[in-house]
């Protein structure tokens, strides 16, 4: 488990992205469009999007939260917030703890150089030693299932073979803070069920989750309670069984039941 004090605490916190070039209407709805926020002026009457508004989060060791919410509702941005490469425009956020944010799968990876040193970068990108990767390099090899290509240089590899190797490294090492985003795709299903395993196993290692899913059932198994991000903001949060109700629909109730008691 982790040493010393692991939490997530924001109060208010907002993260704005300016568009420079507000004149062209179109621009503004292809970029709204896609980050799905809301469209205001800052004080110096730069347009912005307003992509999370007032978010207030305590998390502690422990906690286990899934993020659901639709495309663009901005359950990406928030994990980016939480991890510390977006900075919030206004509010404030404290992160302690070491964090593994698996969602910029790209982060830490050289298209020129072997799959084998991808590996260690990316390792040491999150906050391992390139001691601890060596040691761990057979058995991360062995997960990622792709023999000698792992000599080859990244950028012969196609998307879902990427994937592999970040999803090997995360799942090997000890984080604290564990942010997931399900979203990274592009890996067939027999991988990605290999790689469930080694997550719920990465999971009970991990102080805290935060995990965005469009997947009910991959939710239940992760999580035991849930924030539903609308627009930018936390429409609800509670326990996992409340949230995806909600955010399903009260259709959805019996399934979501037993979708928990089959993994109780």
């Amino acid at each position: 488990m982790s040493s010393g004090h692991v939490s997530i605490d924001t109060h208010d916190a907002c993260v704005d992205f300016p568009i420079f070039d507000a004149k062209s209407r179109s621009v503004k709805k292809a970029f709204l469009g896609r980050a799905g926020g809301s469209i205001g002026r800052n004080s110096s009457n730069v347009v912005v999007v307003e992509a999370l508004r007032d978010i207030t989060i305590s998390l502690k060791e422990g906690d286990r939260v899934g993020l659901v919410g639709h495309n663009g509702a901005g359950k990406s941005t928030l994990l980016r917030l939480l991890s510390g490469i977006y900075e919030p425009t206004r509010g404030r956020a404290s992160i302690q703890g070491r964090v593994a944010p698996v969602f910029d799968l790209g982060v830490g990876m050289d298209p020129e150089i072997s799959g084998f040193e991808n590996i260690i970068i990316r390792g040491l990108f999150l906050g391992m030693t390139r001691k601890q990767m060596l040691a761990k390099m057979d058995e991360i090899a062995e997960f990622t299932e792709l023999g000698d290509y792992l000599a080859m240089p990244m950028r012969t590899y196609s998307t879902g073979m990427r994937v592999r190797v970040a999803l090997a490294v995360v799942t090997s090492i000890e984080p604290e803070i564990l942010l997931l985003d399900e979203g990274i795709g592009a890996v067939d299903a027999e991988f990605m069920k290999k790689a469930r395993v080694r997550l719920q196993d990465l999971v009970a290692r991990a102080g805290i989750l935060v995990f965005a899913s469009h997947s009910d059932e991959f939710l239940v198994q992760l999580c035991s309670s849930a924030m539903w991000i609308d627009h930018g903001t936390v429409r609800q949060s509670g326990s996992i069984r409340d949230v995806l109700t909600a955010y399903n629909g009260p259709d959805s109730a019996e399934r979501v039941d037993r979708m928990i008691a089959a993994h109780a």
